[in-house]
């Protein structure tokens, strides 16, 4: 695989329960940036990601993911019944870091989400906003080669949701390439430089957000993209 690529999907067939989900799915994700993959409900996009981290095995076709550890923040997040700080220093464990390195990323994590106050504070009462805020920031922690999102901010209000924006643009910055599930659209100008259009389980459309957004090629796409984003919007966010 090419050193541009951080994945790339060649012909993957994936049915579970008898049901075909995904169909000869293929597309790449470049090695650095945001890369959000969209596409209308039952497109197959949450499976995509399980079966680029390993959690599903296709049918048939190719999974080629880069080398360096890959971080995948579920829509749920799961936490353990312990403090904030102890549920990233938990994330940290393989790395085998030092203790006074491993506090420091604990408390820089927190502190990049706005979580540093609640660092004591047991995670598993804490609002789902603040727990997928906390999942980021064990993400933010591993420093991640490659960052999995499924619909990151769904349960977010606005400021948190724009913590989290800034959190994975700071990610893709430092180097981390991100692959991203939303169905906010704007969310998507905003921070993606490459869109994929799943429909049906498969990628109907890639290229550069600034032109797919307005301007589809395919039918599927402007099936989609035509009913979830109104023009005027995305100039907006532009």
């Amino acid at each position: 695989m090419s050193a541009e690529h951080a994945i790339r999907l060649a012909g993957v067939d994936l049915s579970l329960g008898g049901r075909p989900i995904l169909d000869r799915l293929t597309f790449d994700v470049p090695s650095r940036g945001v890369t959000a993959m969209i596409g209308p409900n039952g497109a197959g996009k949450s499976v995509t990601l399980r079966v680029i981290d390993g959690l599903l095995r296709p049918d048939s076709g190719t999974v080629h993911v880069s080398p360096g550890r890959t971080t995948f923040v579920f829509q749920r997040t799961a936490l353990v019944r312990a403090s904030a700080a102890a549920n990233v220093a938990l994330a940290l464990g393989p790395l085998k870091l030092s203790r006074g390195e491993r506090r420091e990323r604990v408390a820089a994590a927190l502190a990049r989400v706005g979580l540093s106050g609640r660092a004591e504070d047991a995670a598993t009462r804490f609002s789902g906003g603040e727990q997928q805020r906390l999942a980021l920031a064990r993400a933010w922690a591993l420093r991640p080669a490659l960052l999995l999102l499924d619909e990151p901010t769904a349960s977010l209000d606005p400021g948190a949701t724009a913590i989290v924006e800034d959190l994975i643009a700071a990610m893709a910055r430092a180097g981390t390439a991100v692959l991203l599930v939303s169905h906010n659209l704007g969310q998507v100008a905003r921070l993606a430089e490459t869109v994929v259009v799943l429909d049906a389980g498969r990628a109907v459309e890639q290229g550069p957000t600034r032109t797919t957004l307005p301007s589809p090629r395919t039918p599927e796409a402007r099936a989609y993209l035509t009913g979830e984003l109104p023009w005027t919007s995305f100039a907006a966010a532009s």
